[in-house]
């Protein structure tokens, strides 16, 4: 674990898994998005067609802003509805004064790219495969005033312990946790969100990865009342459509809760498949990091650009790992998927590795 703190990016931050499936990846089976398949579901999409009458209307989020608080078991000063958990990293970046900010790395790239869009100079903690890219508390400099983490993180699919994060808390500092991905894992387990007795603790969460809404863009923050106040300010009005609306009310019932709680334990069962088939070639320089806990896993292997190249030829589409601070061209993210894509990709995969 190191700190990186030139300044410089050499990365393409703005490269995402969806730049693999545009265009002529349009046709093919899509491993590179994490996305849950065959959503939204068809219940969610008749609670969105309903909002449609209302929208001669402008939009108004207090009933969705009442139902996530009700979610999470705080008042409504504590929530901001966002498009997307995209926005809020914009909004942190434009809105809070801080004069160092740190990003854990391999993470999201956006919240990064985000600070220096905004004119920050952004200081790297980049996490080691030798340790399985797990946090040492310690390696965050203490002056920091700005940490972002995810949880668990994208793209490695580690969950770190939520007492060990919360140890990166500060008087003077904002701790933001990116847990878009929480509600995969079974029950939570180590989510920060929902706690207020830690200090300057943000938590960003995603409604557009289970429910299979990344074009609709609704998402939240959950943090102190003087930090959304702040955020809120740097909002333009309206910010959140009504339809979005619509489904962040939906999406945090208890009936729409249950059923994300049965996902995440399918989502386990299919990345074990995963998982296993991928050990099959570690004899061919194929190696996962692990224990993997998100609905995706990544893949080391010598050569994995060609190794990408020759899927999208067998019509497969995984993510690039290059464009990650903290690792190189030997990653590839693949998301999870049912076991009968899973074997086809493995097939694939067979025939492309050297």
């Amino acid at each position: 674990m190191r700190t990186d703190g030139t300044g410089g990016s050499g990365h393409d931050l703005r490269h995402h898994g969806d730049a693999e499936v545009r265009d002529d990846g349009a046709a093919l089976v899509d491993l590179a998005v994490n996305v849950r398949a065959d959503t939204p579901p068809p219940w969610l999409r008749e609670e969105i067609a309903a909002s449609l009458s209302s929208l001669a209307a402008y939009p108004d989020g207090r009933a969705a802003r009442a139902a996530v608080a009700a979610r999470h078991g705080l008042p409504v000063e504590r929530v901001l509805l966002t498009a997307g958990a995209a926005e809020a990293f914009v909004l942190l970046a434009r809105a809070l004064k801080v004069r160092r900010p740190v990003v854990v790395h391999p993470q999201f790239t956006e919240p990064e790219a985000a600070l220096r869009d905004a004119g920050h100079t952004v200081e790297r903690v980049l996490l080691r495969e030798a340790d399985g890219f797990r946090l040492d508390p310690a390696a965050v400099p203490e002056e920091a005033d700005l940490v972002v983490i995810g949880n668990p993180t994208n793209p490695t699919s580690v969950l770190h312990p939520a007492g060990m994060i919360a140890r990166l808390a500060r008087p003077g500092r904002v701790l933001v946790v990116d847990e878009a991905f929480m509600d995969a894992v079974p029950g939570e387990r180590e989510a920060l969100a929902g706690r207020t007795d830690v200090p300057g603790l943000v938590v960003l969460r995603s409604l557009t990865k289970t429910w299979g809404l990344a074009g609709l863009r609704i998402g939240y923050v959950l943090a102190p009342s003087e930090i959304v106040a702040e955020l809120g300010r740097a909002q333009p009005l309206w910010p959140v459509s009504t339809p979005a609306l619509a489904a962040a009310e939906a999406c945090v019932t208890p009936r729409a809760l249950a059923e994300a709680g049965h996902a995440a334990h399918r989502i386990a069962a299919d990345r074990a498949h995963l998982v296993a088939g991928l050990a099959g070639f570690a004899s061919r320089g194929v190696r996962v990091v692990g224990p993997a806990e998100g609905p995706f896993v990544l893949v080391g292997m010598e050569g994995a650009a060609v190794v990408r190249h020759r899927l999208r030829e067998r019509g497969h589409a995984v993510r690039r790992g290059d464009t990650f601070p903290g690792l190189g061209a030997e990653w590839v993210r693949v998301a999870v998927r049912d076991r009968a894509t899973v074997n086809g990709f493995l097939e694939a995969l067979s025939a492309a590795l050297p």
